[in-house]
Parts: C-alpha cells; structure tokens; sequence
C-alpha cells in the first residue's frame, strides 16, 4: 500500500512542475532517493547503483528507470504505470564499458527529449561526476541546468499526513533513546548499547514497526563527545564519563531526530552548569519559533543567550528534516544560522541541535519541532535535560546484582 494517497503526488508532481516552468527546465532527472520517493513513492535500498526518476513537463506521469532486478520494486512501491517503468539490463552495473547513463540517455532521445533544457540535481550524494559527463556525451543537443535543490525546497512545507508520519517516528526514537540510556553503565560495550538502541528503531511501538534511520546511532563516549559524528567501539563505558546519544526514530522514511548526554554518575559541577546554559539557550530558541519569524532569528535567539555566558558554537542551530535515506536525515535546504532568511512557515520540520563541543568534551541536548500556526510543537517528550546514570548496585561477591 502506497504511503500516501495518488492524488497528493500528483500534487507533488505539479507544484514541481511550475518550478520547472518559472526556471526554463522541461525534463527533470532525479537521482536524490528521497525525492525519487517524495514523487513516486519508490522505496528500495537501490541508491548504490544508478537510478533516476524523470518528470517531463507536458507528460501526466514520471519516467522510472533503474537496474532490471530493480524494476519489480519500483512496480510494488510506487503508484506510476507498468509501462512507464524501464529498467536498464545488468551489464550496464558498474562496468568498464557501459554506463547506465548512457542507456538514459538513449531512452530520452528515443522519446523525444534529447534536445531539450535538462535539470540535473548536481549537488547530490547519488549523481557522480561521471554520471553527468555521460548524459553530456549522449545528449550534445541538450541543455543542462542545476536542479540540485528543486525538489528539496517543495519538500520543506510537510502535509498532514507527513507530520503524522514524523509524530510516529518520534514516538519510536523516544522508546530507543530510554532503552539506549537505560543500558548505559560502566562497564558495559558501547556496541551493547548501540544493538540496544537499533532493536528498538527496528522494533518500533506495539501499533507501528520502525524503519531503518539515514544515520546509525551516534555514541561518543569521555573525551570524544568533543567530536559529534563518531559512532561507538566495543570499548566498556567508565565510571564518571558523559556519552552523547543522538539517534532518529523513523517511520515510511520520515524522520525525528533526538540527541541526549548522559552522565555515569555524579557529573562535575562545571559540566552540570554548561548543561544548564545549553537548555536555556535551547528553550528560548524554541519560544522563538513562530511563522513569518526567519532562520537567521531563531539561531540569533541561541547565539545571544549562550553569548551570556561567554560561549560560542560555530555550527549551525539545526536544518530541515524529514524524508531521506542514508548518509543523512537532512533535507539540505533551511539552516539555523546567520545568514539563512527563509521565513518559517506552518508545518515545516527542523531538528535543532545546540550541540557545544570543546577539546576534550561536548555535550547535546537537541530537539525536533514543527512550526505551528502560533509558534512550535515539539516531536519529542523526552526530558530536556543532562541525564545522569546512577552506578548499578553490586553485591557482596561484587557481581551486579
């Protein structure tokens, strides 16, 4: 059963098309997983070899084209016609000699598209140098445009049924980050924890299962929570070091992004403090968020409140979520920072994260919001602070009882 119902990816498809019309763009080629998904509904861990979705302005329904063993996916997962489905055969797969691309291309030429103005989605995770240099060879009567955030910027205002989706999701990442916590002691693997954490994203609620998250659990332990993107070794936790978990719930391939720091028992008193100056720099961000109001003002709220107290964060606040697929949850268009004027609007999504990191420590406390028509609603009701974990209680013959 498709996610959604046909009428709001036509809806999708149309409000991408106009887009296309207003920027001189008469085909798309879509390479991005989460907008294959967004207009199709798509879903298959096929992103490792070359596949494209292509919308045509004066054709009613997208193009899908990708690996032969592939194309009975895409007529189980999206709602697009048998025929409109063309897969590629498997020598084209990561040969010296042929190139999908190349196939694509005679496919637009075939139907008449290959001297047309072309939008390609250049700044993207799935579309190689290679790729384009193909479709240039193939098409030299072709016009070519960067079409990189197209997609993505229709994306950034989420429909009712989008925000169920990422309610759900939080819903799960907040039972993996409770379990996650829970099994973090001294003296247990930090992988324990991390298989902790995965069976329960994977499991879900007792009404929902989970999906796979864009982004493993990210665990760093002591003193290399200065660094944020580090996952977890088999290493045992100590006794008196904090550990960053950031983790996201995810349901149908939408997002809700959580990050928490726990201690292992009594944190200092300079580390219990900075936790204080991150939640209230945290909490009036929050308050800040209204519709009309821009990026640049929210992260201006943070900056000026953890200013205060003689801190800076050279990161960005946080950014718009919601779709995607591996490497990351990002939608890769709104960001909490100096600079970015988009305005916010109802039912747009952000993970923001007030990480703080230094030498030898850091410490994040994040949330994920939707704008409302009055100001935010939270995703998650995990509480908003710096978690301590008490040691387990051992008995006389010094087992854990």
């Amino acid at each position: 059963m498709l996610p959604f119902a046909i009428n709001e990816y036509q809806e999708r498809i149309n409000q991408v098309k106009d887009i296309m019309q207003k920027r001189g763009i008469e085909v798309l080629l879509i390479t991005n997983p989460a907008n294959m998904n967004y207009l199709s509904g798509y879903d298959a861990w096929s992103f490792y070899v070359h596949q494209m979705l292509v919308i045509i302005l004066d054709e009613d329904q997208p193009l899908w084209l990708g690996r032969y063993q592939d194309a009975n996916g895409a007529k189980a997962t999206t709602w697009l016609y048998d025929d409109n489905i063309i897969p590629y055969p498997d020598y084209y797969v990561q040969s010296k000699t042929y190139h999908p691309m190349g196939f694509i291309a005679s496919i637009l030429s075939q139907i008449g598209q290959g001297n047309r103005h072309i939008g390609v989605e250049m700044e993207n995770y799935y579309f190689s140098a290679k790729a384009y240099e193909m479709l240039k060879t193939n098409l030299p009567n072709a016009t070519f445009k960067d079409a990189s955030q197209l997609v993505n910027n229709v994306r950034l205002i989420k429909s009712d049924q989008e925000i169920e989706y990422i309610k759900r999701a939080a819903e799960i990442g907040g039972h993996a980050m409770q379990k996650g916590i829970q099994g973090i002691h001294a003296g247990v693997r930090e992988n324990d924890v991390a298989a902790t954490i995965y069976h329960a994203l994977i499991s879900g609620t007792d009404t929902y299962g989970g999906d796979y998250p864009a982004i493993v659990p990210l665990l760093p332990a002591g003193k290399k929570t200065s660094a944020p993107h580090l996952t977890w070794s088999e290493d045992p936790y100590q006794a008196g070091e904090a550990v960053i978990v950031e983790l996201a719930g995810c349901y149908k391939r939408y997002h809700a992004p959580l990050a928490r720091t726990v201690s292992i028992g009594k944190p200092s008193q300079a580390f219990s403090d900075l936790s204080l100056v991150l939640t209230e720099g945290l909490n009036k961000a929050l308050e800040a968020v209204k519709p009309g109001v821009t990026c640049e003002e929210i992260e201006r709220v943070w900056r000026e409140s953890i200013a205060k107290h003689g801190i800076k964060k050279e990161s960005r606040l946080g950014y718009s979520m919601g779709l995607s697929y591996p490497p990351d949850w990002g939608e890769h268009t709104a960001s909490l920072r100096p600079g970015d004027q988009t305005v916010l609007q109802p039912n747009m999504t952000f993970h923001m994260i007030p990480g703080l990191w230094f030498d030898n420590q850091g410490i994040e406390i994040s949330e994920s919001f939707r704008v409302t028509e009055q100001g935010c609603e939270v995703f998650s009701n995990y509480p908003r602070e710096l978690l301590i974990q008490e040691p387990l209680p051992i008995d006389q013959s010094g087992k854990i009882s």
